[in-house]
């Protein structure tokens, strides 16, 4: 089954355009021709950022159903099957109704980009499912002309955190513009979180705001403590303690935490959230994993996946791994238009030996060699691997070690879908 949805991703991205061409004249025309089944959505919450959006949705998808609540979403880009994008009320899409969609989107005659052709399988198929469903629908690029930018009057529009992410895609390359162009088309008719930020950041998104006539809830109305070295969530009517054997990372936290506070304005009960957050799982992010990779591995070794691909991310996930007391071998591929140089120098000091891979079957990866180099030259231990299980072979032995794989969510994608 999984091999068939890798042959139906690999063919709808033949047949339709990868490149980014922000507007969103194309898929309001065809949701037009459609009927516009966008407005048979309700509870729509719209997740925009630079990071974080996937583990706040997760978390808050986790917190929702708990409390009985039917939930919908849609996520981009899926680790290793296409199918992960579209979550129906308990259950993926099957692969024969995303064919079925498509078929019907394509009546229309009109052109659409891959994303806005995945955005309006989710909506048709989201119109099936019941109709009190909460809809949690991550954009994709920024969010001005981003294809999920389809409803004035969403219950709740949530933002994570904005850096310098996708900067190659706007003038001028400012985090003033990423601001702009992510919180200053908001709806002025719902409730806007805002979670944590660099103060500077803050700064520029409040003022953007100036103007917005939603509701405003911004991080400090919420926020993470620290009480006798246990974590909490704490707000003015709430203190929850976190804990979790799954959540490795600080930025993981703020991101449950994110989700703990919209939980609540939706009517979560405090105590639901506790029971939840121990059961929460992010799939490729800070994530230890078992499975057919970790058979090649010692038993003293354990691998740990982090499709961190952003200067936060990374930050994110050094943070983490400078706790670690163990040695730490890491095998890593990265986009060309990641910057690889930077991403890379956020891990100085921290791996006995690092191995470069590209990413399989990805086109925009940096190949092996142009790794090593920049590893080399920044003073890494570090050596090529032909993929993963190379790298593995490569590393394995009987000294008790972490291996982490990381640089891209698609080189995750490719562990999992291997493990």
């Amino acid at each position: 089954m999984l091999q068939t949805s890798t042959k139906i991703y690999q063919k709808l991205q033949k047949q339709y355009s990868r490149r980014i061409n922000l507007d969103l004249k194309r898929i309001k025309k065809v949701l037009e021709k459609l009927g516009n089944p966008e407005n048979y959505l309700n509870n729509v919450i719209n997740v925009v950022g630079s990071d974080g959006k996937n583990s706040f949705l997760t978390s808050l998808k986790f917190f929702l159903e708990a409390e009985s609540k039917k939930v919908n979403a849609f996520t981009s880009p899926h680790l290793y099957d296409v199918r992960q994008r579209f979550y129906l009320g308990g259950r993926f899409i099957s692969l024969k109704e995303i064919v079925k969609y498509k078929r019907l989107i394509e009546k229309t005659r009109l052109k659409l980009t891959l994303f806005e052709l995945l955005t309006c399988i989710y909506i048709l198929s989201a119109k099936k499912t019941d109709f009190n469903s909460y809809n949690l629908i991550e954009s994709g690029l920024l969010f001005k002309k981003d294809s999920t930018n389809l409803w004035s009057l969403p219950i709740a529009q949530v933002v994570t955190n904005l850096n310098m992410q996708h900067a190659e895609w706007i003038k001028p390359k400012t985090i003033n513009e990423i601001c702009r162009q992510k919180v200053g088309y908001l709806s002025n008719n719902t409730t806007i979180y805002i979670g944590k930020q660099k103060l500077k950041t803050l700064k520029i998104v409040k003022n953007i705001l100036k103007k917005n006539l939603s509701n405003h809830e911004v991080y400090g109305s919420w926020k993470i403590i620290n009480k006798k070295k246990q974590k909490y969530y704490k707000d003015n009517n709430n203190l929850i303690k976190l804990l979790s054997k799954n959540i490795h990372s600080e930025g993981l936290w703020e991101n449950v935490c994110l989700a703990i506070k919209v939980a609540l304005d939706l009517g979560v009960r405090p105590k639901i959230i506790k029971k939840t957050i121990p059961k929460i799982i992010f799939e490729g992010r800070v994530q230890y994993t078992k499975g057919k990779l970790t058979k090649i591995l010692h038993k003293k070794e354990a691998l740990l996946l982090d499709g961190c691909h952003s200067d936060v991310s990374t930050q994110n996930l050094s943070s983490y791994l400078k706790k670690i007391k163990l040695p730490i071998y890491g095998i890593c591929g990265i986009q060309k238009n990641k910057n690889p140089n930077k991403l890379i120098k956020n891990f100085n000091g921290i791996f006995k030996k690092i191995f470069a891979v590209q990413i399989p079957d990805e086109p925009n990866s940096m190949n092996s060699r142009e790794m090593y180099k920049i590893m080399k030259k920044q003073g890494f231990i570090c050596y090529e691997a032909k993929n993963i299980k190379d790298a593995l072979k490569k590393i394995t032995s009987n000294e008790k070690k972490i291996i982490v794989i990381f640089g891209s969510l698609y080189l995750v994608g490719n562990a999992l879908s291997m493990n």
